[in-house]
């Protein structure tokens, strides 16, 4: 496939809107909150279903932000998350990252959340990222890193969650452990003015086990990741069965923990 393609290997299943739904500016971007300010233009590119994309323009009104996705159908939900929250200083439209229908020095900030390990080509697309930012603003990116996601207890299973995960993901032209590479495409991109940083989601109480077990559980088997490894002959269905049981397993233990690491950039302009 061209470099700048690749397949969005979650798609949008239930079992994935349910984590993005979670996701808040608090929760996952708070490395770039104490970067915004009222008045601000921002341009939130992969907003997903806008939990994310409403925090930020509560943050930055009267400024405005432009959340895009190259989805079209959740940019829908994205639309009622903004005005069940009455933030009307919010627009939605449909882009690709590599080629962003904006011009030169349009926003302020630009910001990206677990967007970079999905894209074919993620330094041409913090290079449009930048061209689209005024001089004196951020480009800021944050993404998980799939072989440092770490858990206990060993429950068998879960190893070959990880390992199918990072196959099918490349296989599919992204790159999972996108965390740990942030600051290297950063560089590339030509940002000499990088903040790099580490946060992480960790999922430790009885009922963060089971929410995210469960739909991990449920996307191991019912999501477009699901199809996707069984159709590029990376697993059997039965295969994917038995994962989401390890999946489930785990998530019954009273001792269970797992954690998330993200990578994270603050690129000046």
């Amino acid at each position: 496939m061209p470099k700048e393609t690749a397949v969005y290997t979650h798609g949008h299943h239930e079992s994935v809107l349910r984590s993005h739904r979670w996701r808040t500016a608090a929760n996952s971007a708070a490395y770039l909150i104490g970067e915004l300010r009222p008045g601000l233009d921002v341009l939130d590119v992969g907003c997903g279903p806008g939990t994310i994309t409403a925090d930020l323009a509560a943050l930055v009104a009267p400024g405005r932000v432009t959340a895009v996705d190259a989805a079209d159908d959740v940019l829908d939900e994205a639309r009622e998350v903004a005005a069940e929250r009455g933030v009307d200083n919010v627009e939605f439209a449909v882009a690709d990252v590599h080629a962003l229908d904006f011009p030169d020095d349009s926003f302020d900030v630009v910001h990206a959340h677990q967007v970079l390990q999905h894209v074919g080509d993620p330094v041409r697309a913090l290079r449009e990222m930048r061209r689209v930012c005024r001089p004196g603003g951020i480009v800021a990116a944050r993404d998980s890193d799939y072989a440092a996601m770490t858990w206990f207890p060993e429950v068998p299973g879960m190893d070959e969650w990880q390992q199918l995960y990072g196959r099918v993901a490349r296989a599919n032209g992204g790159e999972p452990d996108a965390g740990r590479r942030l600051l290297s495409w950063a560089r590339s991109a030509g940002f000499t003015d990088v903040r790099a940083s580490a946060t992480a989601w960790c999922f430790a109480t009885a009922e963060e086990r089971a929410w995210w077990s469960g739909l991990w559980a449920d996307r191991t088997t019912s999501s477009v990741y699901a199809r996707l490894a069984v159709e590029g002959g990376h697993a059997r269905a039965e295969e994917l069965g038995a994962i989401a049981g390890a999946w489930r397993e785990w998530g019954g233990r009273d001792d269970a923990w797992f954690m998330v690491p993200h990578g994270e950039v603050l690129c000046g302009v």
